[in-house]
């Protein structure tokens, strides 16, 4: 393995030794549908995660690489038709835009979590809990990778007006300054561990003085240790991270690492065992999440192998997630009653130190939405629910109850049990419409 960093995207994936091996309606998905959704590989990840004898059905290949069955039919033939006639590139990326926006760049209504300074807008932040501010540094902006079903694709797509990102530091500190009860700060993106340790010194060292006593934990949200381990072992400041690491850890600070594992292929190498051995020896935590994926994880087996290696490598498994209602969710989605099953069985077939996972949960605009189970009175099926973490504090570890539908994939498409109109929690906020907007990309076909 060359542990120098190399990237791929749709300007020299051809490079890629083992593409040549790839069948010709395969490489035009690529062409076509890495317009549309961002597409971005490495070398870690075609060298020693993807089985290229099980293309295209490779989990690992088809978390990375575009495939044709998730764009819809019709958009994936406007691309493609548009390609062939030799469509100046001005009309494509009109089309590849007016397509995006059919495919809910804006999940959740992620705007109406950025908050204001005075009469400023903050875009490079979002605050939707109340103990927690999510911070998108403008170096962080990229990834190691870009995932297929991810929710922040828009952020990858030149889509400038979906942007969450700030460079200004100043105006992020001084808007925590203002909130004494925000305990955690969440570094996303993008990837933060794609910036530089100084970087990203530059952003976290002043957090760690005193007029910031409030700020408990420190959240890097990354999927660097499943995509590029190497940045904890060989990149040139990969021993200035640790280092740094072990400085928050120091000061009182608890250091989280908000690791996204979708499969267990991507804890099997030697690189990411010494990557995590690294990081908990500096004093930092692991915690793990990824969404429950139709074509990459859906079965239980899968699910328990991956909680037990994660705990078996000093991880701690977090969260398991409904696959968001943005990009090409219908082409990864699972029936909410197959997702509680799933996770219900994988919960069964491992010890208790694996079951600190919390799920399936969905990320709605009222907050985090778990699924309990199913359960049935007066004859009646329904879908015991509950929030984990709500826009309205006072709504955490209420249950409540939706009527059964064995087709729903996301809440929206849930309606309230007992023939109310409403959720409680629809009653106290206005932004309820947001839950019940109809995901647009289920009738495009």
């Amino acid at each position: 393995m060359n542990t120098k960093y190399h990237a791929f995207n749709l300007s020299n994936y051809e490079t890629i030794p083992q593409i040549a091996q790839l069948r010709p309606e395969d490489k035009e998905a690529i062409e076509v549908v890495g317009r549309v959704l961002p597409f971005k590989t490495n070398n870690y990840v075609t060298e020693e995660l993807i089985n290229w004898n099980n293309i295209p059905d490779d989990p690992i290949f088809t978390l990375n690489f575009p495939r044709r069955e998730m764009l819809p039919k019709k958009h994936y033939n406007r691309v493609l038709d548009l390609i062939k006639s030799g469509a100046s590139e001005e009309v494509l990326k009109n089309t590849i835009n007016q397509i995006r926006l059919h495919l809910n760049p804006n999940p959740a209504g992620q705007e109406h979590n950025v908050p204001t300074l005075g009469d400023q807008k903050l875009h490079g932040i979002q605050h939707k809990y109340r103990e927690t501010v999510l911070f998108f540094p403008s170096h962080g902006q990229t990834c190691h990778a870009y995932c297929t079903f991810c929710f922040r694709w828009p952020q990858f797509s030149g889509m400038k007006n979906l942007k969450f990102s700030m460079r200004e530091a100043d105006l992020f500190f001084k808007y925590l300054k203002t909130k004494p009860k925000v305990t955690d700060v969440l570094f996303t993106g993008g990837d933060p561990l794609t910036m530089s340790t100084q970087t990203l010194v530059d952003y976290i060292e002043p957090l760690l003085g005193n007029e910031f006593k409030h700020i408990q934990t420190i959240r890097l949200g990354t999927k660097s240790l499943a995509y590029w381990p190497y940045r904890f072992l060989t990149d040139k400041d990969a021993d200035e991270l640790l280092f740094f690491f072990e400085k928050i850890v120091k000061s009182g600070k608890n250091l989280t690492i908000q690791a996204h594992f979708n499969h267990p292929v991507e804890l099997s190498t030697e690189a990411v065992k010494s990557a995590i051995a690294r990081i908990r020896g500096t004093g930092a935590q692991i915690r793990t999440q990824s969404p429950l994926l139709r074509n990459i994880n859906d079965h239980p087996d899968i699910w328990a192998e991956l909680w037990r290696k994660q705990v078996d490598l000093n991880c701690i498994p977090y969260y398991m997630f409904v696959a968001r209602d943005t990009g090409s969710k219908y082409f990864f989605e699972l029936p909410l009653e197959k997702c509680w099953k799933i996770y219900r069985k994988a919960y069964s077939r491992v010890s208790g130190t694996c079951r600190t996972v919390r799920g399936p949960s969905m990320s709605t605009y009222a907050g985090k939405i778990q699924i309990l189970g199913i359960t049935e009175i007066n004859a009646e099926k329904h879908f015991v629910l509950r929030f984990l973490q709500g826009r309205n504090p006072d709504w955490v570890c209420t249950p409540f109850l939706a009527q059964y539908d064995p087709e729903a994939t996301w809440f929206n498409q849930l309606k309230p049990s007992f023939g109310k109109e409403k959720f409680f929690f629809e009653e106290d906020d206005p932004g309820y419409k947001y839950l019940n907007k109809k995901h647009t990309s289920l009738a495009l076909e």
